[in-house]
């Protein structure tokens, strides 16, 4: 027997880090191996509003915040910065305009180089976007057959059509998430899901279709070789470069040369993080609910669904088909039709008197009031909202659709802004059950919906989603699934898994399911759910007059 002491050092633990860059903040998640979130950090970025739908920020200050909250994360979990291993980002789809060098140009009439992003939610481009789509393209078969003002090529178009000097000046266009590989890797490389998803990039063919932007009037991005929107396309988890470069390394507090995955969009990384649940990723429709709502459904084959995104290969689970649908307002339609109640400002006193959100005052009180969380839904009754503040993402790629309520009275005391409350939830349910159902008959079905995002995290919510979309919704272990989503691609550029798959199957659990309810409350909603369409096709007719 060998009884000499071992001299080896021992084993340090490892670790990741997520960032997650949404609308109105910017955070980041420090997880262990086994999927454990051991902190994370926060800090709020600015956004810009101007008339016409307008909505900028900077990529100066997010990048800033960025660097801020992964110090935060490391020294809040206490853990070495040395066993970081790997860094994975994701953020929303906006686009980031730099000039040569990297510096900042402005996109809008304040001609602040600061306001270089064009957010994701900026509408300005609605008129680009008709006409791309009158025009018509083979692409758009893989948009669900409209483009829409949200993505990047209508952007540029408009950019192009009225801010020249800019347009031409731009060294580099970038999608959010790309932006930030870049400033911690050096690299160019874009992912996979970003242009893919929203830049017209053909991954099942591993090419950009130059023809699209020559019959658009873009023609010079072709003839450039896409130098400007990316010729090196990488699959999300992909390690870039040679990992943190050492002014990154420096402002993060972390070492040189650590893990830098290709990134993702922010409702994607959610996908990643909460579709693995069961194994089977192809029974599972994950849905993002936050200030927006995305859907996204994978499938082993091309499914085509009219007014659904996609099919897009391999934008999100690695082999697998796209479908990306959801509500250009979810969260932010609440918190808007809220805020038209005289009781809003009651709500928000006692909100802060609590220190929570508005809303989860309203579903604690709409949940005490019921009884039973499934029989909320008669605190509503003759009430009704399509809430489509911001138009109709999915089915009908519509953005010119907008909300209808239905049935409001002159009440404005509190229990009368539960019951809105109520009805705007319902509301965002049967969206999603449209969404499922146009795509079911399409042939992409799926089982259950596995629910992430800041405001579906109330159990009140994920069953009233279930009751109005019909299916089980099924909540994830994870506190943070987009967060976990964003260190499982810095797990896998690190080398910790072989792929996404073993990555998700390994790392994403549920933590309990909502049933629907059936018998009254499911012929209710059903009922419901036929006024809904019928007030959309309403309001779709009398749109212009």
């Amino acid at each position: 027997m060998n009884t000499t002491p071992s001299t080896a050092a021992p084993k340090v633990a490892a670790h990741v880090i997520g960032v997650d860059v949404g609308t109105g903040s910017a955070r980041a998640g420090l997880f262990d191996l086994d999927g454990r979130m051991l902190a994370v950090a926060k800090r709020d970025i600015s956004i810009f509003r101007e008339p016409g739908a307008m909505v900028e920020q900077s990529s100066t200050e997010i990048w800033d915040v960025v660097c801020t909250v992964v110090r935060e994360v490391v020294l809040a979990a206490g853990v070495d910065p040395v066993s970081v291993v790997g860094l994975g980002f994701d953020a929303t789809c906006s686009l980031v305009v730099l000039g040569e060098g990297g510096m900042p140009l402005a996109v809008g009439s304040s001609e602040d180089p600061g306001r270089d992003i064009i957010v994701w939610m900026d509408h300005r481009a609605v008129a680009q976007a008709e006409r791309i789509n009158t025009l018509g393209h083979d692409v758009l078969k893989y948009v669900g057959g409209r483009i829409s003002p949200e993505m990047e090529t209508p952007k540029l178009l408009w950019l192009k059509e009225n801010r020249p000097q800019v347009f031409a000046a731009a060294w580099q266009f970038f999608d959010l998430a790309d932006f930030l590989t870049w400033r911690a890797s050096g690299s160019l490389a874009r992912s996979t899901c970003t242009v893919t998803c929203k830049w017209t990039f053909l991954a099942h063919e591993r090419r950009w279709d130059p023809s699209y932007f020559h019959k658009i009037g873009l023609g010079e991005l072709a003839e450039e070789n896409f130098s400007r929107i990316g010729t090196d396309v990488a699959d999300p988890g992909t390690p870039l470069g040679n990992g943190l470069t050492k002014a990154a390394a420096e402002a993060m507090g972390l070492k040189p040369g650590t893990a830098v995955a290709a990134g993702m969009i922010d409702a994607h990384a959610g996908g990643i993080g909460t579709v693995g649940i069961g194994g089977r990723p192809e029974t599972n429709l994950a849905y993002v609910f936050g200030t927006s709502s995305c859907t996204m459904t994978s499938t082993f084959g091309p499914v085509f669904v009219p007014g659904v995104w996609g099919p897009y290969y391999s934008a999100m689970v690695p082999g697998m088909w796209l479908n990306e649908g959801g509500q250009s307002a979810a969260g932010a339609a609440i918190d808007h039709l809220l805020s038209f109640h005289p009781a809003s400002a009651e709500a928000a006193a006692r909100a802060a008197e609590r220190r929570i959100p508005v809303p989860v005052v309203l579903a604690d009180a709409a949940a005490e009031k019921a009884g039973d969380m499934s029989e909320v839904v008669r605190l509503a009754s003759g009430l009704h909202v399509v809430p489509e503040f911001l138009g109709n993402r999915a089915p009908f790629a519509d953005p010119q659709a907008r909300a209808v309520i239905a049935g409001l009275g002159m009440e404005r005391d509190f229990d009368s802004l539960v019951a809105l409350y109520v009805a705007g939830l319902c509301g965002i349910g049967y969206g999603l059950r449209q969404i499922i159902e146009v795509q079911a008959n399409a042939g992409a079905n799926v089982d259950r919906v596995v629910i992430s995002g800041g405001a579906g995290q109330h159990d009140l919510v994920r069953q009233v989603l279930a009751d109005a979309c019909g299916k089980p919704v099924v909540a994830p272990s994870s506190e943070e699934p987009v967060l976990l989503g964003s260190a499982i691609l810095g797990a896998m550029a690190a080398g910790a898994f072989a792929n996404a798959l073993d990555a998700m199957a390994s790392l994403s659990n549920s933590a309990g399911v909502h049933t629907p309810a059936g018998g009254a409350v499911s012929e209710i909603h059903a009922k419901r759910y036929k006024a809904f369409t019928d007030l959309q096709n309403a309001c779709r007719a009398m749109r212009d007059f």
